[in-house]
């Protein structure tokens, strides 16, 4: 049984997505204890409504991620950048999980950012934004843990990511920081 559980959202709904790929090898690449598993179906979880949100009428979907989000140790978003900001998809997500008030599943859960993104800058500004939620959503954002990979139309036309090694270990690095405990990188940080 696995120490740790990290829980992976992936912005992009695309088969093909270079952003799901570098979520396969976060799950390839988990550190020993830790499991990595990457919630589907965010595509079938309506935009969030406040008159969906009372008891009996939750939807099964976004009840689903919101048990999800409470019952992981770590959170992982991997996101490309829609015109320089997260997807829809990630962002409605984000709502379910910060409500009701008070109360959103990600309350003191250890969340990291990565993705690649067509742009230079790897999607910096789409995980800038998606740290801001996580954060007003009550996760631990690990803001310095990051890895945002540019020119992904060029740098993965040939080469998976699972092949190409910055991106492997930059994902190991991600990963072994939310597994972590949270002694551990406070120290870290300190120094």
């Amino acid at each position: 049984m696995a120490e740790n559980t990290i829980l992976t959202l992936v912005g992009s709904l695309r088969a093909e997505s270079v952003n799901s790929k570098f979520a396969e090898v976060a799950t390839a690449a988990a550190p020993e204890g830790t499991e990595v598993t990457t919630f589907a179906g965010l595509e079938e979880i309506p935009f969030y409504n406040e008159d969906l949100d009372v008891e009996g009428k939750v939807p099964a979907k976004a009840a689903e991620l919101r048990a999800a989000v409470a019952a992981a140790d770590g959170l992982l978003f991997v996101t490309p950048e829609y015109n320089g900001t997260m997807p829809a998809v990630l962002n409605n997500a984000i709502d379910w999980i910060s409500r009701p008030f008070g109360a959103s599943s990600a309350t003191g859960t250890k969340a990291a950012v990565i993705g690649t993104s067509a742009g230079q800058y790897g999607g910096v500004w789409a995980h800038d934004d998606v740290r801001k939620s996580l954060k007003i959503a009550g996760a631990e954002v690990l803001e310095d843990v990051t890895l945002a990979v540019g020119a992904s139309y060029s740098r993965f036309a040939e080469v998976e990511p699972k092949d190409d090694a910055e991106v492997v270990e930059g994902i190991k690095n991600v990963l072994a920081s939310l597994a972590a405990p949270a002694a551990v990188l406070e120290a870290a940080s300190a120094n």
